[in-house]
């Protein structure tokens, strides 16, 4: 399923996936200072901030929307939080088209990664170990208890600084300048700060990476390779400008990681297909690139590492319209697992583009039948049933997509579009407002629902249902708005 956003990204939100200087510990060594920020900022306020910060990205940064890498980050996390401690709020994980190596952490358990991290992190452990690093800055609410040691040496009030950092997403420029200028802590104590920070984080993100079952060396392996890739260039990645990775750094992480038990982490085809997936599509390369990158893994590839290579080459054949050499490499690949959602997707693609839409809807129903909730698969039946011109039958499974998954931005766009080429004017204009408001768009998104209730009929149940959509969106703006009072 082909889903493409495009913007410009402007901002760092929290911290970068770093290790620090530590020796492995257990969780019952360290200080009880978890929670420290509880009374002056709730877990509940946290959450509400999340949310305001994450509307706000969807519309400003070039948040990588498609399904397949969604579910894929998304199950990497889970697997990880299922095994770490203090997990207060829930969790959403996402990526963002950027090729700077970089992650980071903000309120409300939001984890973004940038999709330059797959080009570089050879193995998943590589890339869990900085999955692991972001989960502990959150689940020890770091950046709550920066902004509480902020507001003991200013000033301010803790709304007053949290509402910077949301004026500074919003509005980088002002955001960072109004910080600045209104923040009386001096800058070594703040470096001092984070330091312990990452110091902490690096140590329970270890752990945790070890008790989910990854390899707990990946952490120092993937940070000594990209500080021995970069030691010399002229423009290194920015976490490296801003977060140097000294020999002493990485000798203690090493010694940390040494020290939980030493396991063999077999090859995760899932990893290799997701990296694939990003070469060939997100890594703002040309196809000609892509392909000699793919063609130059493949020489020194195992077996298991050259099927993800041949996906990413048909991934490319695809998208520059060879669909004769995308044919030969991806029915192989069907026929050794017809239920794979990476080959299903990608022969979606192929037969969308040859306009056999039957073809691509009969696959799908087939998989729906052992894996019936899989939001890969209905999205891309969804995907088939709109250009195949079913739009009614694409419409309701929609309504039900959109109903289970609301924050799907997917989900609203198909519907906007099957609704539009029904006819059905109010429902178009309904999906599009929650796409609006989904963006923290709150103006536009009650301007679409209020079109919308003008066109059903008066009185009708679709009426009531707008209305108290508009009734619900309102309260939601007068929220969101306050935070940044």
């Amino acid at each position: 399923m082909q889903l493409f956003k495009k913007a410009k990204i402007s901002i760092l939100v929290a911290s970068l996936a770093l290790p620090s200087p530590a020796i492995a510990t257990t969780y019952s060594d360290l200080p009880d200072i978890g929670t420290a920020a509880a009374g002056t900022l709730t877990v509940e306020k946290e959450i509400e901030y999340g949310d305001a910060y994450m509307r706000i990205l969807r519309g400003s940064q070039p948040i990588v929307s498609d399904p397949l890498l969604s579910e894929y980050v998304s199950s990497l996390g889970a697997s990880l939080l299922a095994n770490a401690n203090d997990v207060k709020t829930p969790f959403e994980f996402f990526l963002i088209r950027n090729r700077d190596i970089n992650a980071f952490a903000f309120f409300g358990g939001h984890v973004a990664l940038h999709t330059g991290l797959f080009l570089h992190a050879k193995t998943e452990s590589e890339l869990a170990s900085v999955v692991a690093h972001e989960i502990a800055h959150l689940t020890q609410r770091h950046l709550a208890r920066a902004m509480e040691q902020q507001a003991r040496q200013s000033p301010l009030t803790m709304a007053a600084l949290v509402g910077s950092l949301l004026l500074a997403i919003a509005a980088p420029q002002a955001g960072i300048a109004a910080a600045q200028a209104t923040t009386a802590a001096s800058i070594q104590s703040r470096i001092n700060y984070t330091r312990s920070n990452e110091k902490e984080a690096d140590r329970i993100g270890i752990e945790t990476l070890s008790r989910s079952g990854f390899d707990a060396n990946a952490m120092p392996t993937f940070f000594t390779r990209m500080a021995d890739q970069y030691r010399f260039a002229s423009t290194p990645p920015q976490f490296l400008l801003t977060h140097p990775l000294p020999d002493s750094r990485i000798t203690d992480s090493r010694s940390r990681a040494q020290q939980y038990p030493q396991q063999s982490v077999p090859l995760s085809p899932n990893y290799q297909l997701a990296r694939a997936r990003v070469i060939a599509r997100f890594a703002g390369i040309d196809s000609a690139a892509a392909l000699d990158w793919f063609e130059r893994q493949s020489k020194r590839a195992s077996p298991a590492l050259k099927q993800s290579m041949n996906y990413g080459k048909a991934l490319v054949y695809i998208d520059s319209r060879q669909f004769d050499r995308a044919t030969a490499l991806l029915t192989p690949l069907l026929k050794q697992q017809p239920n794979n959602p990476f080959f299903l997707d990608a022969a979606t693609d192929l037969d969308i583009n040859q306009k056999k839409y039957d073809s691509a809807i009969s696959r799908l129903n087939n998989a729906l039948e052992t894996q019936p909730n899989n939001a890969v698969l209905l999205l891309n039946r969804d995907y088939a049933l709109v250009n195949a011109g079913r739009f009614k039958e694409a419409i309701s499974g929609l309504l039900k997509y959109t109903h289970r998954y609301p924050a799907d931005t997917n989900g609203w766009s198909l519907l906007q579009e099957a609704s539009d080429s029904h006819g059905d004017r109010a429902g178009a204009l309904a999906a599009q407002g929650e796409l609006y408001a989904l963006q923290g768009r709150w103006h536009k998104a009650i301007n679409n629902y209020t079109q919308a209730s003008q066109l059903v009929d008066l009185g009708s149940l679709d009426q009531a249902r707008y209305d108290a959509r508009i009734d619900q969106l309102r309260v939601e703006e007068s929220r969101f708005n306050a935070l940044q009072r």
